[in-house]
């Protein structure tokens, strides 16, 4: 056959060949019924499928690193600052310029450098015992260092992210002296040892074995929801303070677009998607979360909670100052 005839040959094979349907890979460490309803919705919107991988954040950065060059991965999908800043800091995330992103997503809630993006707000506050407690009894995170709480106080155990960033946050706002001599004061007021997790410190609140607890938000959403009777109640401290960055200490769920993506942009078009109006209340609603794009009306039973003013010091602080938190809450005898 000819040279110019084989040509032809091949093309018109490739013209009977369907395209291939574009798609994105993410890395999640979000459960699977939290973000599949997102991905169907976004695979229905632009026709575009999004495979997921779910598994814990130490072993999905673990994969990405082990895979290097060769991993399928196109974004990475995890919670907590602290852990976005830890995969930004092994190399695994690459920055991307994004109007959209920018426009989105307040500053103090994504990345300096642009490699992570916060999608979701998670809140930190106190719950207490409605039943033991009045509201005005309450004011800031560093009053429940206070005597007055001895024996009155619950917290999670500090192998958690959460408190680590919590206590890194205020590390940033407080400076580190003060910071260990609040975390000490907080573990001298403790009625118990730490709980496991939020819920435990809530239930235990609940039956009267402490009055206060630091919960992230939703928690306090799913047990409410499926007890509602229990006496307890969100506060929300740092509120009047005159340091104008001062308010509820926040942290976010967040993605990044991964160093080696095979397809960057459709990664990006994702999370610009994500932090859209029409993406937003699905991907906090689902969860009782808090949307990061100030244009989207908080859902209805979060909305119950009450507004709060929240802590404007950026989350990646969360992850600079990780280690030196842990360290701290060593000294302090927070187990």
């Amino acid at each position: 056959m000819p040279f110019s005839r084989l040509l032809t040959a091949f093309a018109l094979i490739g013209l009977t060949l369907p395209a291939l349907a574009e798609e994105v890979v993410v890395y999640s460490a979000r459960a699977e019924q939290l973000i599949k309803p997102l991905f169907d919705a976004y695979t229905k919107a632009t026709g575009v499928e999004v495979k997921f991988i779910t598994d814990k954040e130490g072993p999905l950065m673990a994969r990405l690193k082990a895979e290097g060059k060769n991993t399928p991965a196109d974004i990475l999908l995890t919670v907590d600052a602290g852990n976005l800043w830890q995969a930004s800091e092994e190399g695994l995330l690459r920055p991307i310029q994004s109007k959209t992103l920018a426009t989105n997503i307040p500053a103090h809630l994504r990345d300096p450098d642009n490699e992570w993006f916060g999608l979701s707000i998670r809140a930190r506050t106190m719950v207490y015992n409605t039943s033991k407690v009045k509201p005005a009894d309450l004011s800031t995170y560093e009053d429940l260092a206070n005597p007055k709480w001895k024996g009155r106080l619950c917290l999670r155990t500090s192998k958690k992210v959460y408190n680590q960033s919590l206590v890194a946050m205020m590390i940033t706002e407080y400076g580190e002296g003060k910071t260990e001599d609040i975390v000490t004061g907080w573990v001298k007021n403790l009625a118990t040892t730490p709980f496991p997790d939020d819920t435990k410190a809530m239930e235990a609140v609940a039956a009267g074995q402490c009055d206060v607890t630091l919960v992230n938000t939703y928690y306090f959403g799913r047990l409410m929801e499926k007890t509602p009777t229990l006496p307890l109640a969100i506060f929300w401290p740092n509120q009047n303070l005159k340091n104008a960055a001062a308010g509820v200490h926040v942290n976010v769920s967040g993605a990044g677009v991964t160093r080696h993506a095979k397809n960057p942009a459709g990664a990006q078009k994702l999370i610009e998607w994500l932090s859209s109006p029409q993406a937003q209340n699905l991907f906090a609603d689902v969860n009782m979360e808090y949307p990061v794009n100030k244009s989207v009306a908080v859902d209805a039973r979060v909305a119950s909670w009450g507004s709060f003013k929240q802590n404007l010091i950026n989350v990646k602080q969360a992850g600079t100052l990780q280690t030196r938190a842990v360290k701290l809450m060593d000294r302090a005898g927070y187990k």
